[in-house]
This record gives C-alpha cells, sequence and structure tokens, in this order.
C-alpha cells in the first residue's frame, strides 16, 4: 500500500484477521491445498518500531492500542498496532469520496471500530452490519455465535451510496398478506379506483426490500463456489457491499484478498480492482479465479514488487534544492534524534528506502544527521527508530556527542 499514489482508490474492503487465536489450514485436495495462516498475535509477531511510528504520528490511535493491551493483554495490542498501522495507509488511499467496510467478529470488533472512530473521524461511521449465519455447533456454555461484523464508514459526506441498488425481494409470507390486507380494505367499502387492478396496487413492493444493517438472507458458502480457503467469504456478500458504494469503473481495493472474493465480485460487476496479500497461494488462487471469470477476455496482471508512487509532489531536481526545502520544514533538526544541527551538518536520506520502491518525492525525503544516517543504513525509518530508542535514547553519552556535533 505504501507504493500506490494517495487518493486512488473508490471503495475498500478489508477481511483481515480477526485476532481468532487460531491456526488455519485449506483442506488437502480443494482448490486452496497449501494456503495457511495463524491468527495468533505477539509482540515478536510485530515490527517492532510500528508502535513507535504510530506513538509519534498519531497519538490518538496510539492511546486506543495502549489501552486495549492493558484491558486485554499483549496480544490484542499487538493485533491493533499491526491493524492501527494499515488503517492510516487505507485513509491516505482513499478518494474524497471513498469509502471503507471492515470485516471482523466480536472477538475485536469493538477494539476496531474505535480505531476506525480515530482514524475516519466518527462523524463518518455509517452502520455496523451484521452478517448472520446458521450452522452446527457444540458449545454448551453460550449461544452459538454465529454472526460476523462489517464496519462501514465513508471517507467524508459526499461518498457515493445507492441502497435501491441491493434491494431484495419481499417475502412470499409479506406479500401474501398484503394481498389479504388490500383485499379485505376494498371487500368493507375502501376507496378502490376501478381501473386498478390487483397486481397493479402491489406493484409499490416490486422494488423490493430496503436492505437494513442485518443481513441473514446471505448464507454462508456450500457448492462449487467454495475453493476450500479458509475464511473464504461468499459472492453475493461482496456484490452487496460493491453495488451499493462503487460506480462502474471505479477501483476497489482488498488489502487482506485471500482466495480473491472482492477481486472476482469486482471483475464481474465492472470495477477496476487491486488485491494485495502476504501468501503465494492466495495470489495464485487470485489470478485463476479472475481469470475463470474473465472467461476468453483474459486481463490481468500479477506483480511481486513494490509499487512506486507518481503522485502528488514534483521530483525535486537538485540534492541542495532538497535540502533547502526540508531544513527549513524540520526547523534545522534531525529527524531521527531530533536534536538541532547547522545546515551543513544534516544529510539527506529516503524515509521509506528506495530500494524498498520508496519513491524520490519530497514526500519521501528527509535530514539526518551522520549519526543517524549510519543507524538507519538501508533499513527503513521505523527500523531506524527500533534500533535508536534500543540502543541510544536514554544513552548520556549519545546526549554529549550530539551537543557536539551541533556546536561544530
Amino acid at each position: 500500500m505504501r507504493g500506490m499514489n494517495s487518493e486512488s482508490v473508490d471503495l475498500i474492503y478489508a477481511d483481515p484477521p480477526f485476532n481468532s487465536n487460531r491456526n488455519y489450514a485449506a483442506p488437502i485436495g480443494s482448490q486452496a491445498a497449501g494456503a495457511a495462516f495463524k491468527d495468533t498475535w505477539a509482540l515478536s509477531d510485530l515490527d517492532v518500531a510500528w508502535m513507535g511510528l504510530i506513538a509519534d504520528t498519531e497519538p490518538a490511535l496510539y492511546r486506543v492500542v495502549e489501552t486495549a493491551g492493558l484491558a486485554h493483554g499483549k496480544g490484542m495490542q499487538s493485533y491493533l498496532c499491526m491493524m492501527a498501522v494499515r488503517l492510516v495507509e487505507m485513509k491516505r488511499l482513499l478518494r474524497p469520496t471513498g469509502s471503507i467496510y471492515l470485516h471482523c467478529d466480536p472477538t475485536a470488533s469493538h477494539y476496531l471500530k474505535t480505531l476506525m472512530d480515530v482514524v475516519f473521524g466518527r462523524q463518518n461511521f455509517r452502520n455496523e452490519i451484521i452478517w448472520a449465519y446458521t450452522g452446527a455447533s457444540n458449545t454448551k456454555r453460550w449461544f452459538p455465535r454465529k454472526h460476523d461484523v462489517v464496519l462501514f464508514y465513508v471517507n467524508d459526506q459526499s461518498a457515493p451510496f445507492d441502497r435501491d441498488a441491493v434491494r431484495v425481494p419481499y417475502s412470499e409470507s409479506f406479500m401474501k398478506r398484503r394481498r389479504h390486507s388490500d383485499a379485505s380494505k376494498w371487500e368493507g367499502g375502501g376507496d378502490r379506483p376501478e381501473s386498478r387492478t390487483m397486481a397493479e396496487v402491489l406493484d409499490k413492493y416490486s422494488a423490493g426490500k430496503v436492505v437494513e444493517d442485518w443481513w441473514s438472507d446471505i448464507p454462508i458458502l456450500i457448492g462449487k463456489e467454495r475453493v476450500g480457503y479458509p475464511t473464504q467469504k461468499p459472492l453475493s456478500l461482496l456484490a452487496r457491499i460493491l453495488k451499493a458504494s462503487s460506480v462502474e469503473n471505479g477501483v476497489v481495493l482488498d488489502p487482506f484478498c485471500g482466495c480473491a472474493t472482492a477481486c472476482v465480485a469486482a471483475e464481474k460487476l465492472n470495477r477496476n480492482w487491486v488485491g494485495i496479500d502476504l501468501s503465494e497461494k492466495a495470489a495464485e488462487l487470485v489470478v485463476r479465479r479472475v481469470r475463470e471469470a474473465q472467461g476468453l477476455f483474459q486481463d490481468i496482471k500479477h506483480r511481486d514488487d513494490v509499487p512506486q508512487r507518481s503522485d502528488t509532489l514534483r521530483v525535486m531536481h537538485t540534492y541542495r534544492e532538497m535540502k533547502h526545502i526540508l531544513f527549513g520544514e524540520q526547523e534545522g533538526v534531525c529527524n531521527l534524534c531530533n536534536f538541532p544541527f547547522e545546515y551543513r551538518i544534516l544529510e539527506v536520506d529516503h524515509v521509506w528506502p528506495k530500494s524498498k520502491g520508496g519513491p524520490d518525492h519530497i514526500e519521501n525525503r528527509q535530514l539526518l544527521c551522520p549519526a543517524c544516517n549510519k543507524i538507519k543504513g538501508t533499513g527503513t525509518m521505523e527500523e531506524a527508530v527500533a534500533k535508536y530508542n534500543e540502543t541510544y535514547a536514554n544513552s548520556a553519552f549519545m546526549n554529549v556527542s550530539h551537543g557536539r556535533a551541533s556546536s561544530l
């Protein structure tokens, strides 16, 4: 996502791990055989710099993650930290008119909603959608847990939404009651224009029922659609979301695309799409399923490199020009240790390394003192923050050495 241009996506559907404390694997013999992932979280699963990055750039978000750790333990804290850095990036990618649907379950939905309130603004919350389904359950200690949660937010008030695109037919029992009710009114002397038949009177129901925030009409996967991926979702679920909150030729992003359900739904509904997943098996399934959906006219690009951004600010053509601007923006301090230095001491460096797809835009450049530039090396700024905090943050020697450097 860091390599994608800002404001380039119209709709995000995210179906991340749920922090379920389970390990998942596709059954042997299924199309998804070989796909597996663990959904247990500990501090060791994180890039250790993420927490520092959030604390520095998103203090409100950091407080939510920190509080969740106190209330629920380090596992939840680690999971939410992983989600927080990604939600911030999703916010950057959404167009002002964009929408996001975050699929989760009650394990962490209450914490994730607080993260979403911070990142997207609580005023932009639209729905907590309940996707209810049935199935066998052996539990005897609580009611069977048979629903997922989908949190629906928009980027601002102008985001498109078409509830009429996803109406569903009224049930036969409802229509039977309406027929009986209207017939009784007419037989009792009610007003009935002679030119109107019963069918014409009932035609007002033909558009179907408005879908509410409780979705019990979409069953869990059965039959041919199932490819065996452990957390596969139904195409009808994704179709409803895409029809309501995106338009033809818009861009749909699924940053945890798994076995490609959102990608296939977007393809069938004539939306452009991007799917991202860590698993090579998932990428294989995306290619296979989308090609099947496309039929003879196949057009899918599969890549395993980090995209390079080409948006917003122009590339600065000289090192000196960049350094002038950055020195003013950073007020003469090193972007890692925050110590002040003379102009000639500071060095221009990439925030996100060029070797990992970082662009040459001024927004991806910073000034570091020589010592901090050496600490960062060819790694990411997040890694540099972790190294600095671990090695030098509380070191009196480092403070003294920086003081000397600043007086050179």
